[in-house]
């Protein structure tokens, strides 16, 4: 059975890009979509350090990490001006959406609902194709991410995709526990 396709992004607002970043425009490139929450425990202690390793030391390599602030909890105080110090502080340099919210009364935002996420951290590993590869709820073991990534990359390699002519590295800009914060299932 192939992979299933990547659901498209439900976003708000996007940090660290020039122009919001869509699937298609990623096409031939790995893309690594990490899911958090500015106070999620695992996000800030695991989550976010890890996916700017990757970003670091994949610069040179067809892929890009996305970052996606999806918040499930706490609304009030994980807002746009909130993040945006959050991410200088934390000197996050990938691209970042805010998810879109859910529809009203619904506190799941969109994206992580078309994905299935079921809390924060999640990791989604996208290949050249598009397709969904991987996706880890709470710690992604770093041999396991890098493994898995060099596998996607010499695949998009083989097949002949190639890194897109833009330059998709950001420029730089002014219920938890420590494993993740999983969705209330009210």
């Amino acid at each position: 059975m192939a992979p299933p396709a990547a659901p498209r992004w439900s976003t708000r607002r996007w940090f660290n890009t020039p122009d919001p970043l869509t699937l298609e425009a990623l096409r031939g490139r790995v893309v690594m979509l990490h899911a958090f929450q500015m106070l999620c425990p695992g996000c800030v202690s695991h989550g976010i350090p890890q996916a700017q390793r990757v970003a670091s030391q994949f610069a040179d390599a067809p892929l890009t990490v996305v970052g996606l602030h999806t918040v499930f909890e706490h609304h009030d105080v994980m807002g746009p001006a909130a993040l945006e110090v959050f991410l200088h502080e934390y000197r996050v340099r990938f691209p970042v959406a805010i998810d879109q919210e859910g529809p009203a009364g619904d506190p799941t935002p969109q994206t992580m609902r078309a994905y299935g996420m079921r809390g924060t951290p999640t990791v989604v590993l996208i290949d050249a194709a598009g397709r969904i590869r991987q996706q880890v709820f709470g710690i992604y073991d770093d041999l396991q991410l890098g493994r898995d990534l060099g596998a996607l990359i010499t695949e998009a390699t083989m097949e002949g995709h190639r890194p897109s002519e833009r330059d998709l590295r950001a420029a730089p800009t002014p219920g938890c526990d420590e494993a993740g914060c999983a969705i209330d299932p009210e």
